[in-house]
């Protein structure tokens, strides 16, 4: 998706280490302005490029907002990989809430990726690829529970494990919109054991 929204996808290291540099500075006027804030002049300006050279490879805000949403997803989604494979070489006493805690840590840890996602700035198509997104994560779950011993590889416990991804999700985000609310951790935790508990083991 980032590469179908680029004008052109850079080849050699130096461009896309420009282009890094431009994402990297869009995150920091995200985080710290909004996305109102992500003109192709103020995030050339702060990247330290011609806005030319901007141009190259991100025409607009909407391209330069899809760039910036690709890669908190691709952030969210290696974290669930690198998970999925640690589950299936160590035993956890409590995988839900080594999950939530998780991810709860990359939120506060990547305030752009709450100014997008809580804001007002997502495009049509941020909001496909988090429809994607959220497939990738609910499938890494039900893979990291299966490795645990904790549910059957199987149709409905896929679906379950999708349905308490999404469940989680809502509450995350509810937990860091505005002022925040991390009072909504701990019951998230218990309200997503007490569902998973429920279902067959294998």
């Amino acid at each position: 998706m980032t590469e179908g929204r680029l004008r052109r996808v850079p080849r050699q290291a130096r461009s896309r280490e420009k282009l890094a540099r431009v994402l990297a500075a869009a995150d920091r006027l995200l985080a710290d302005e909004g996305v109102e804030a992500l003109t192709t002049t103020r995030v050339a300006a702060e990247a330290g490029v011609p806005v030319g050279t901007l141009y190259q490879y991100l025409p607009d805000r909407e391209a330069i907002t899809e760039a910036l949403a690709v890669r908190y997803l691709a952030r969210l989604e290696d974290l669930m990989r690198s998970f999925a494979e640690r589950a299936e070489q160590e035993a956890w006493d409590d995988p839900v809430g080594l999950l939530v805690d998780a991810f709860a840590g990359l939120y506060r840890a990547e305030p752009g990726f709450r100014a997008l996602w809580l804001g007002r700035g997502l495009t049509d198509g941020a909001r496909e690829a988090d429809r994607a997104h959220k497939r990738v994560m609910a499938t890494g779950v039900h893979r990291i529970l299966v490795a645990q011993h904790l549910l059957h590889d199987d149709y409905a416990a896929a679906v379950a494990c999708r349905t308490a991804f999404l469940a989680a999700d809502a509450v995350l985000q509810e937990a860091f919109r505005g002022d925040g609310a991390p009072e909504l951790l701990d019951p998230v935790k218990t309200m997503l054991r007490a569902y998973l508990g429920q279902l067959p083991r294998p």
